[in-house]
């Protein structure tokens, strides 16, 4: 398939620029793929969608302040956002400007309590930097690092904690997993009131996010790995909410991604790991019964997803649709239901 079989026209005043308040009183449209029919809710709504027996999945991850400024010891300034952690102090990055950052560069961070070096390059266009500092880098980083919003985010974000999930907890994702956004600790309560089990796993969000697809053919774009983790604790709960028909509900891509890359023969296994499934059209689902997404980029590799979990076109539509009826699109959008 081609890159440009999954574009749509998106205006600009289409992209959320701030989030809605409270977190779950964003707009839902929801899909059903049995009978093609849309509904037009609140997210608040989504237990209405979810049965007693259901399991629904999400990604814990935690983000971390990873974007940082500083300067080059000429004087000229700088950026560099963490991806990854690759060794003790050290992390796989994107720096701007790459052609006055090549290895054996150095960056000063806040006067000089924070520093990195160059080491070298990766494939992916990326480097690995290597950090020195006063007292701990998790402290340095905290005090300097600003939160990785996407570049079509022009608003400064008051308040960090509303780019996290209220139930992150495992610091490493330099993007948020952006469907959990919508969900408060007293809606996830009265889903639990409802006999709905809420199983976290995890999947720290990494290049993948930040790397457009640029090949004309998408099978060959090659994603970047991204660590994930299933606990036995998780896998036994999917499993059992399996076994007694429930359906494995999956808040976000990174959830699915995380699911899938764990199953085998319907099941999905305790482990941990790198993965760099690229889940398209044609791809068989073993573990996802329905989906809790956010809207995506146009020629995304999250809309090759979503369109592989229902239809290429029919997704496409909804999109369209969406933006007619004024939804707000992307991380502090609104979030789409597919069941």
């Amino acid at each position: 398939m081609k890159l440009s079989d999954f574009m749509y026209d998106l205006p600009e005043e289409r992209i959320a620029q701030t989030p809605v308040e409270p977190r779950d009183h964003s707009r839902l449209l929801v899909v059903h793929r049995d009978t093609g029919e849309i509904e037009h809710r609140h997210f608040y709504d989504v237990i209405d969608y979810l049965n007693p027996g259901d399991c629904l999945v999400i990604n814990e991850t935690k983000v971390i302040p990873a974007r940082l400024y500083g300067e080059r010891p000429t004087g000229g300034a700088c950026e560099v956002l963490l991806l990854k952690q690759v060794g003790p102090k050290r992390w796989e990055t994107l720096v701007r400007p790459g052609k006055k950052l090549k290895p054996g560069a150095e960056v000063i961070f806040g006067g000089g309590r924070l520093r990195g070096r160059v080491l070298e390059s990766t494939d992916a266009g990326g480097r690995i930097v290597e950090f020195e500092c006063e007292g701990t880098f998790e402290a340095a980083l905290d005090a300097l690092g600003e939160m990785p919003l996407p570049p079509y985010i022009h608003e400064k974000l008051q308040d960090r904690d509303r780019y996290q999930t209220v139930y992150a907890k495992q610091d490493g994702s330099a993007a948020a997993p952006t469907a959990g956004l919508h969900f408060t600790p007293e809606l996830m309560a009265r889903i639990r009131e409802k006999g709905i089990d809420i199983v976290p796993v995890l999947l720290h969000v990494g290049l993948g996010t930040f790397r457009p697809v640029k090949a004309e053919n998408i099978e060959d774009h090659e994603m970047h790995t991204e660590y994930f983790e299933v606990t036995e604790d998780a896998a036994e709960r999917i499993n059992a909410a399996r076994a007694r028909g429930g359906r494995v509900v999956a808040v976000g891509t990174t959830s699915v991604r995380t699911l899938e890359s764990a199953a085998a023969g319907g099941r999905v296994r305790a482990m941990r790991g790198d993965t760099n499934i690229f889940i398209r059209p044609g791809y068989r689902f073993q573990m996802v019964d329905a989906l809790i997404t956010n809207f995506h980029l146009p020629g995304s590799t999250l809309v090759m997803l979503v369109s592989a979990f229902y239809d290429r076109e029919r997704i496409l539509d909804a999109y369209r649709l969406a933006v007619r009826e004024n939804y707000r699109f992307f991380s502090f959008g609104d979030a789409m239901l597919i069941e």
